[in-house]
């Protein structure tokens, strides 16, 4: 009769057996099918043209806080909530054929923020943590030195050109990421006039919203942030125990809807399906009083989705002969979730971000579309331990830790989730809920950013200039470049139009070959 320890063993031996057999295709074990499948790619690889041609359009992605722990773990996810192993699923943002790193630092500081790193691949130059829009000469909080430092960011050269622009995010649009766009600032915190301080008010700082509807001409905003564009006494429209933030009593909304053709504002849904583009040149979506809702949160009722928003934008502003230039980000939504320790709710928030950036491939051409994803920073999210192929993102080690007890394959090095004292046990009902805090070694109210460079991905004209490791300032000046805006606006690139790629050559021959065997 056998032991209950030769039992237990033949247990766990059938039950990790299971676990592989059901993860891992029949394929997988042989050399053929990794061969074969590595031949593709190297073929993929060799094929590879560079397009040498000027972007009409630019769309830069940027997931606030997508480290590539964050990448990795999406794909995964991606791939599991399909029905698959996850592993080999493949982001969007993956089959991008160029790829670089991006040195994040701010120059005051090694660990940045999203403000300092905003102003550097959206304006060109690197600046200190805390400040949008200006020069490292200005110093967080000091007002007085923003004048004459300030830096103009891609968005707002491509409008002096004429191209259409746009803003969408799942932030308020007054956050630090999208206001690096249009506004310049000694302090991000600066969202509405009641944030100034007396030392910014008597040297004549603007706000950041008040910034959003006179600096530059902004064709789409969507995102959250209502609260900052109305005055103390005007009531919001979805939460009437909420009022706006603004002691100037000013109606911004109403102001930048103030001498513009075919413009509207919405703040749900319903409105918001309602727009037709074709009707459209200006739109304003504010759907939240601040930042929009988590995805695993959000009401599609009310609030429409970074994929819904994306769509719009896009098809607003690529009604514009000379192209236009789209920013679009999940920032809070990523980067939030990870401040709170919360990685379903960030993993969720990337998948959904991928979602976008495919949504956007399908509306645009590689051709004459110059698409960039990247991040700001990371976090100090790691993602590892031992598990089986095919293991929940969310779940946990096959194996214990050294005090007999399971652990998350994804934790933090800091922040919310530390446990004073015994460490509980863990089970992958417990880690899938929606709010599970991930175990961290380090009690922070919030957890950090990390200091490691992030990726860039890239395609369309010009996407080859991403080759290697850059400073973050670089991005700006690729974007800026590949569309012939200054200072490369004698760029002397040749336009798309009229040039055929080599891909639709080669079908135009075949279709022709097929034609006359059948004459």
């Amino acid at each position: 009769m056998a032991s209950i320890r030769e039992l237990l063993f033949t247990g766990l031996f059938l039950l990790i057996s299971v676990q592989w057999t059901v993860s891992i295709s029949e394929e997988e074990l042989h050399a053929s099918y990794w061969n074969n499948k590595a031949r593709q790619t190297l073929h993929t690889a060799l094929n590879v043209q560079r397009n040498l041609k000027r972007a009409k359009n630019v769309i830069l992605f940027l997931g606030d806080g997508m480290g590539l722990p964050t990448v990795t773990a999406a794909r995964i996810l991606k791939g599991q909530l399909a029905g698959k192993s996850g592993e080999e699923t493949s982001l969007v943002m993956d089959t991008f054929p160029h790829l670089g790193l991006s040195k994040t630092y701010n120059v005051d500081q090694q660990m940045p923020d999203s403000a300092g790193t905003a102003t550097a691949y959206l304006c060109g130059v690197k600046a200190n943590y805390g400040t949008l829009g200006v020069t490292a000469a200005t110093r967080r909080n000091d007002c007085s030195a923003t004048y004459g430092n300030e830096v103009e960011s891609v968005l707002s050269r491509a409008k002096k050109a004429g191209k259409s622009v746009g803003i969408v995010t799942t932030t308020r649009v007054q956050h630090a990421s999208p206001a690096a766009n249009y506004a310049h600032t000694a302090n991000r915190d600066w969202y509405c006039d009641s944030d100034l301080t007396p030392e910014a008010i008597q040297n004549g700082c603007q706000d950041i919203a008040y910034q959003l509807v006179n600096n530059t001409e902004i064709n789409v905003i969507l995102g959250g942030g209502r609260r900052y564009m109305f005055s103390r006494t005007t009531k919001d429209p979805e939460y009437p125990t909420e009022t706006g933030n603004r002691n100037d009593g000013q109606n911004l909304v109403e102001g930048w809807l103030k001498n513009k053709k075919k413009a509207k504002y919405v703040w749900n849904k319903v409105d918001f399906d309602a727009v037709k583009p074709s009707n459209t040149d200006f739109l304003m979506g504010l759907f939240e009083p601040k930042d929009c809702r988590y995805e695993l949160e959000r009401d599609p009722s009310m609030d429409p989705s970074l994929t819904e928003m994306t769509e719009k934008a896009i098809k607003i502003l690529s009604k514009n002969p000379k192209g236009f230039y789209l920013f679009v980000e999940d920032e809070g939504r990523i980067d939030h979730a990870h401040h709170g320790g919360t990685a379903k709710k960030a993993l969720y928030e990337a998948v959904e971000f991928d979602r976008a950036i495919g949504r956007a491939a399908e509306l645009t051409s590689e051709l004459d579309t110059l698409t960039v994803v990247t991040a700001d920073h990371s976090h100090v999210f790691a993602f590892g331990g031992h598990s089986a192929r095919g293991n929940s993102v969310l779940g946990v080690s096959r194996s214990k830790a050294n005090d007999n007890k399971h652990f998350t394959t994804a934790v933090y090095g800091n922040g919310p989730g530390y446990r004073n004292g015994t460490r509980p046990d863990m089970n992958e009902t417990m880690s899938s809920d929606n709010n599970y805090l991930q175990q961290a070694p380090v009690p922070l109210d919030s957890e950090t950013h990390g200091i490691e460079d992030v990726a860039i991905f890239a395609k369309g004209p010009m996407a080859h200039l991403f080759h290697g490791v850059h400073e973050q300032n670089y991005i700006a000046h690729v974007t800026a470049y590949a569309a012939c805006l200054e200072p490369y606006e004698n760029c002397e690139l040749p336009d798309h139009a009229g040039s055929i790629h080599p891909s639709l050559l080669l079908l135009l021959m075949g279709l022709l070959f097929l034609s006359l065997c059948n004459v």
